[in-house]
C-alpha cells in the first residue's frame, strides 16, 4: 500500500500525464519527440544504445524478502537477490526521476487470455515509444477478468529505459560494472511480494516483456498452472501445439504457420481447462529475414499502411537512407527484433486459448551438428529435456554472446522460471500423462558439421517435419532408437531427404562426428550432476540422460 500511494502521489501531481493514450496518440508522440523514425512500410524504426541490445541478466534481480523467499530457486544464476532496503533506494530514484519528466504514459494491459488467471498490469514510464510496445505486446483486460485470482493484487511496472542509477549511491549494492570499474547504473528489478517491478536504464524493448513474464512464470505454479517459455497454434479441428525453445531456436517462425492459427510466440500456461497465451503481441527476430521462409513474420512487419495505423516497431536494424530495412546488416547487432500486434499475423487467434495440446515440440538449435533434426520422445524422455533444457545461446540475444556456445537453460526459459524445479517439472509430468500429449525434439541448428563446417538446416525442411509430427503423418513411421541421446529417430519423413534424419550420414568423416557427439553428450552428463547431482529426480527420467551410466 505504501508503494502505491507513492505512485499515485507521482501521478497526481505531475503536470502531464497521458493516461492511457490511444494506439494513434502514441504512435504519433513517439514520432514526434523522435523517439522512432517512420521507415518506408510505415513500421517505426528505433535504436537503443549498444548495451540495451539484448537483455541484461547480470542486472536483473529478485527481491529477497521472507514472504517468498523458500519459493524462489536460489542457486540459479538468473535468481539474483536484492535487499529490501535496496530495493526501496531504486523505487525512490524511479519515482523522483519519473516526476521529473517532462510528461508521463500509463498503460494498463493484461497478461493471460485466461480470465481466472489474468494479471492486470499497469505500466508507467516517461517513454511513448515503451507504452506503444506494451500496446503491441499486451492484451486488454479480457472479460471476466474481474474474477481473476489476481483480480485484488495488479501489478504495477515503472519503466525509465534511458535512466541511470548513480553508481556511487550503490556501491556494495549492485554488481560491479568490470567495464568501468564500478557499480552498474541498470537495474531490472522484480519485488514478488509487493507486486512491483523496475527496469531502470535498460532500453532493450525486451527487458519490459521478460520482467513481466517471469512474474507470471512465478505467480502461476501455485494455482496449478504450469507456465511455459514457448509458442502455441492450432488446426482447423483444434488439435493444439506447444513449442518450447530459447530465443533463436525458431519458436516465432515455426509457430507462424498458414495452415495453422497462431495463438502466441512466446509464453503460455497449461492449466487444467487447457492452453492460453500470455501475450497480445510478438516480439520476432529480424536477422536474416526471409520473405520467402518467414512470410507471415514480414507481412506483419512490412506490410504498407500509413504510420499512425502500422505501429510495428523495429529494434536494432539496420535502416537505408531510402527507408527500407537491410536485415542481413549485422553492424547493429545479430539481435534485431520487431514487435507488432498478433492480429497483423494473417491467421492468427485472437481468443488465444485451446483445448489440451496434442504435441509439445521441444525446440534446439544444435550446434555441434550431431542431434537429428526430428526426434520422438518417451514420457521419460520428454521430462529429462525438459528438464535440462539444452541448445546452443545464439548470438546477439544476450549482451556480450558474438558466437553460438553450448547451454543447458532449466525447461528452455531459466531466465524466466525462478521457482523451485520441482514446481514445473511436476505439473508438465502431470499433464503430459493426463493428456496423453506426444512429445517431439527438434533441431533447428547445424547439420553436416558444427557451427563453421556444417550449415543450418532449412527452416523450409524443418517446417515440413514439424508438419508431419503435427498431422499424424509419423503415425505410422518405423523409429530408431539413438542410444546415445535416448530419442528415437523416425526412418523416414514425407517430404525429407532420408540422409537429413541421421545426422551422422551427413557429416564427411563419421569418426569426427562419433567424436563430437560424445562430447555434447558428456556435456549432458556433467550437467545434470553439477545442476541435479543433489535433487530428488525420478530414476527413470535420470536414466534419460545422454552421457550418465
Amino acid at each position: 500500500m505504501e508503494t502505491e500511494r507513492a505512485v499515485e502521489s507521482v501521478l497526481g501531481t505531475h503536470p502531464n500525464v497521458r493516461e492511457d493514450p490511444s494506439r494513434r496518440e502514441l504512435i504519433a508522440e513517439a514520432i514526434s519527440q523522435r523517439e522512432a523514425w517512420v521507415s518506408e512500410s510505415g513500421a517505426l524504426a528505433t535504436w537503443t544504445p549498444p548495451d540495451s541490445t539484448g537483455r541484461r541478466p547480470q542486472n536483473t534481480y529478485i527481491v529477497d524478502r521472507s514472504e517468498i523467499h523458500g519459493e524462489v530457486d536460489w542457486t540459479s544464476p538468473y535468481c539474483l537477490p536484492m535487499s529490501p532496503d535496496t530495493f526501496d533506494m531504486i523505487l525512490e530514484d524511479a519515482l523522483v526521476s519519473l516526476g521529473a519528466t517532462p510528461r508521463l504514459f500509463t498503460v494498463k494491459r493484461a497478461l493471460g487470455a485466461d480470465p481466472q488467471c489474468a494479471l492486470t498490469v499497469r505500466l508507467i514510464t516517461d517513454r511513448a515509444l515503451t507504452a506503444l510496445f506494451a500496446d503491441n505486446m499486451f492484451r486488454p483486460l479480457p472479460q471476466g477478468a474481474e474474477r481473476s485470482a489476481f483480480a485484488e493484487r495488479p501489478f504495477t511496472l515503472l519503466a525509465l529505459p534511458y535512466g541511470k542509477l548513480d553508481p556511487e549511491k550503490y556501491t556494495g549494492r549492485l554488481r560491479v560494472d568490470r567495464d568501468r570499474g564500478s557499480p552498474s547504473d541498470v537495474a531490472v528489478v522484480m519485488d514478488f511480494a509487493h507486486h512491483v517491478g523496475i527496469v531502470y536504464g535498460s532500453a532493450y524493448l525486451g527487458s519490459v516483456k521478460k520482467l513481466l513474464f517471469t512474474v507470471m512464470n512465478f505467480f502461476l505454479p501455485p494455482l496449478g498452472i504450469l507456465p511455459l517459455h514457448g509458442a502455441a497454434n492450432v488446426d482447423p479441428s483444434g488439435n493444439s501445439a506447444l513449442f518450447l525453445g530459447l530465443s533463436g531456436t525458431g519458436k516465432t517462425s515455426l509457430s507462424s504457420d498458414p495452415e495453422r492459427a497462431l495463438l502466441g510466440d512466446d509464453e503460455h500456461g497449461w492449466s487444467s481447462r487447457g492452453i492460453f497465451n500470455f501475450e497480445w503481441g510478438c516480439y520476432a527476430k529480424m536477422i536474416d529475414l526471409d520473405p520467402a521462409k518467414e512470410p507471415d513474420i514480414y507481412h506483419a512487419v512490412m506490410h504498407n499502411a500509413q504510420p499512425e495505423e502500422h505501429g510495428a516497431i523495429v529494434e536494432n536494424a539496420f535502416l537505408l537512407p531510402n527507408g527500407r530495412f537491410d536485415f542481413t546488416d549485422r553492424r547493429l547487432t545479430e539481435n534485431s527484433r520487431a514487435s507488432y500486434p498478433l492480429s497483423f499475423i494473417r491467421n492468427a487467434d485472437p481468443i488465444g486459448r485451446a483445448g489440451h495440446p496434442s504435441a509439445m515440440v521441444f525446440l534446439t538449435a544444435d550446434a555441434h551438428g550431431v542431434l537429428p533434426p526430428l526426434a520422438r520422445l518417451e514420457p521419460d524422455q520428454a521430462m529429462l529435456w525438459f528438464l535440462m533444457g539444452y541448445t546452443s545461446k545464439l548470438a546477439g540475444t544476450e549482451t556480450g554472446v558474438v558466437v553460438p556456445g553450448s547451454t543447458f537453460s532449466r525447461f528452455f526459459g531459466a531466465p524466466f522460471m525462478p521457482r523451485l524445479p520441482s514446481a514445473y517439472t511436476g505439473l508438465l509430468g502431470t499433464y503430459l500423462d493426463r493428456y496423453h500429449t506426444q512429445a517431439w525434439l527438434v533441431n533447428t541448428g547445424w547439420s553436416g558439421g558444427p557451427y563453421g563446417l556444417g550449415a543450418r538446416i532449412d527452416i523450409r525442411l524443418t517446417r515440413r517435419m514439424v508438419r508431419a509430427a503435427l498431422s499424424g503423418e509419423l503415425d505410422t513411421a518405423e523409429f530408431t532408437l539413438d542410444e546415445r541421446f535416448h530419442i528415437w529417430v523416425p526412418d523416414s519423413c514425407p517430404g525429407v531427404p532420408q540422409e537429413m534424419l541421421q545426422p551422422e550420414t551427413t557429416w564427411n568423416d563419421r569418426t569426427a562426428y562419433a567424436r563430437r557427439a560424445d562430447l555434447l553428450a558428456g556435456d549432458f552428463a556433467s550437467e545434470y550432476a553439477k545442476a541435479f547431482g543433489r535433487l530428488l529426480i525420478n530414476p527413470r527420467v535420470a536414466a534419460q540422460c545422454p552421457g550418465r551410466p
